[in-house]
């Protein structure tokens, strides 16, 4: 008991100290709101290491937020609160497409003349042959393996916004697709299509621009809807289209 009360003396001592401390340093501090009170363990008689050993708690430290006597504390959230939202911004994060299949103007030293479309499909670029030794270069989707073609043709047909109509062909191989699908911005033609010629190719837009610069199609030539747009006007009915 001589050993508890010596220490319960040390104890108020020390509180003694600190509290003339703390009014001395908050001597000039008129109108300011006062820290919050020192707060120690009930229990005196426990060892001094054991009271003001701090807790462990895996936190997570965010931006500091208001109290209400105007002090200001970090708010904590546990590591497993976190990570909920940490995989919800990365997922939410949209797919673009690389900055190289951008469009672009380059030098043009071909044999095509002004107007001529052509596209390569190994490189993943649409050309429109300029008047001025230029083109306007577009990065494309192109056909995957076993379904790559090469040939010219015209633009016999335009459409904006275009209905699809998946062939037999494809929908032996996907039973899952739909016999017509209207227009739209959830259509796989995106919003505008060319027509090539009799086959069943287009050069049309795409709801994936992600996939444009590899070969996805099914022999079909993609584009981002922005790009589309733009070659759609600048191009009619007639113009001569070169896939190599």
């Amino acid at each position: 008991m001589k050993k508890t009360g010596h220490i319960a003396g040390l104890v108020a001592g020390a509180l003694a100290a600190m509290f003339v401390a703390s009014t001395g340093a908050l001597a000039g501090t008129a109108g300011r709101a006062a820290p919050p009170p020192l707060v120690l363990s009930p229990n005196l008689t426990e060892p001094w290491v054991l009271q003001l050993k701090p807790q462990r708690r895996a936190l997570v430290r965010t931006a500091p937020s208001p109290t209400a006597n105007g002090w200001l504390r970090p708010q904590t959230v546990s590591r497993r609160q976190a990570e909920p939202q940490r995989q919800a911004r990365t997922q939410a994060a949209p797919r673009q497409v690389a900055p190289q299949f951008l469009p672009t103007i380059v030098q043009y030293t071909g044999s095509h003349k002004p107007g001529t479309i052509v596209i390569d499909t190994n490189e993943r670029y649409l050309y429109l042959v300029q008047r001025d030794g230029t083109a306007r270069r577009y990065g494309v989707g192109v056909g995957k393996p076993g379904f790559e073609w090469a040939g010219s043709h015209k633009i016999t047909r335009k459409a904006e916004w275009p209905d699809w109509r998946p062939p037999a062909e494809m929908r032996k191989r996907r039973p899952d697709l739909p016999t017509y699908m209207e227009g739209g911005p959830n259509n796989p033609l995106g919003a505008r299509a060319l027509y090539l010629g009799s086959t069943l190719y287009r050069i049309h837009g795409s709801n994936q621009p992600w996939t444009i610069g590899h070969a996805v199609s099914s022999g079909c030539i993609r584009m981002r809807n922005e790009d589309v747009m733009d070659l759609y006007q600048r191009v009619g009915v007639g113009t001569t289209v070169h896939v190599i």
